[in-house]
């Protein structure tokens, strides 16, 4: 295992716990981690039952997780990776002590943007409303706090995703007090923004090999479904998600830091072409007509990404005439997040049920 000629440093960390943040490309990293799992034969800890999130949006608890018995013995899992309300003393029940844990976030501004579209339907806040930009210039008109757990998508859905209250007053304190918090949890905390250096960062320190980064755009939007706030609408957006946009900004700083302290930003340049260069060639050899398509243009009906709101969620169709070796890899890369979990539910707990997929049996 290397990073350009220099060999890591003990073997390749296995025991690692994501929080899964909401419209951060977390989907993605979700897809690498599922596929680590499964090629290293590693446990998975999954929703229980018929459940695809770990009891989200309430805060975690162990009994969430498939395998884990109240009365049993202690349960571990090597990864932990789905959408779930951090409560740190739970997921210490279920993860080794030894765990190392990250997560992602994303600028407030796009992260807002992202969940108005796929989370219209879903949301009080957003219901009502012909835009964000009209939401965002006048929010208390829509937003109505008492409701809880059902807005929780209108509003600092990051720093709720962290088990914070995400209509808390931005009060300095307070905020500092938190990111503590986080900062002394998790190892790391990528940015969406700069994905492919997230993840060369990410790589070395977990000291995984080079194939179990690269990755696909998972649970993209097309571009159609994409708005752009204007300036004020920007600002409005920073100001409504305040404690999201601190959270933002101070993991940005941190993130940075790390880049630098581990690697250095001419190695950094290098190894990010690396990445990008061998994503390259795994478009080439696994997808037909090397992009994403939307859902009607997808071939393999298991291959179709879930829809929700008024997002346009694209996937992909593989070449026709891979080598079974070949098929099986391209086709875990491009595996949406449901069906993935599924099929790891199916081989982990072969003795009960498996999960069904709603939209695949319309």
């Amino acid at each position: 295992m290397s990073f350009l000629g220099d060999k890591a440093e003990g073997p390749p960390i296995t025991n690692v716990m994501f929080l899964k943040t909401h419209k951060t490309a977390s989907s993605t990293v979700l897809n690498i981690l599922f596929r680590f799992a499964e090629t290293n034969n590693l446990s998975v800890a999954l929703p229980v039952g018929s459940q695809f999130h770990l009891g989200y949006p309430w805060l975690f608890l162990a009994r969430y997780v498939e395998g884990v018995e109240p009365s049993g013995p202690k349960q571990h899992f090597n990864i932990m990776c789905n959408h779930l309300r951090f409560n740190l003393p739970e997921v210490q029940k279920v993860m080794p002590k030894d765990t190392f844990y990250f997560s992602i976030l994303r600028n407030p501004v796009f992260q807002l943007e992202s969940s108005f579209v796929y989370y219209k339907d879903h949301t009080p806040a957003f219901r009502g409303v012909t835009s964000l930009e009209a939401f965002l210039a006048s929010p208390w008109t829509y937003y109505n706090w008492s409701l809880g757990l059902s807005n929780i998508y209108a509003r600092n859905n990051m720093w709720f995703d962290l088990g914070f209250d995400n209509n808390a007053p931005a009060e300095e304190g307070y905020v500092r007090a938190s990111l503590a918090a986080v900062e002394q949890r998790f190892q790391l905390v990528l940015i969406a923004e700069h994905f492919d250096e997230s993840m060369v960062l990410l790589r070395r320190l977990l000291r995984w090999r080079l194939d179990d980064v690269v990755s696909f755009s998972l649970n993209s939007r097309s571009r159609r479904t994409v708005t752009s706030l204007t300036p004020e609408g920007q600002e409005r957006a920073q100001r409504w998600c305040a404690l999201d946009w601190r959270l933002y900004q101070h993991f940005n700083r941190t993130f940075w830091a790390k880049v630098h302290a581990e690697l250095g930003l001419q190695r950094l340049r290098a190894e990010v072409e690396l990445l990008r260069v061998r994503r390259r060639e795994l478009e080439a050899l696994c997808l037909q007509d090397g992009g994403p398509k939307n859902q009607l243009q997808i071939t393999d009906r298991l291959l179709r990404p879930y829809q929700s709101g008024k997002a346009d969620i694209l996937g992909y169709n593989l070449r026709l005439g891979l080598d079974n070796q070949t098929l099986q890899m391209c086709r875990r890369m491009v595996m949406p997040e449901l069906q993935y979990m599924a099929h790891l539910y199916t081989l982990q707990f072969p003795e009960k049920p498996p999960k069904k997929i709603p939209f695949l049996e319309e």
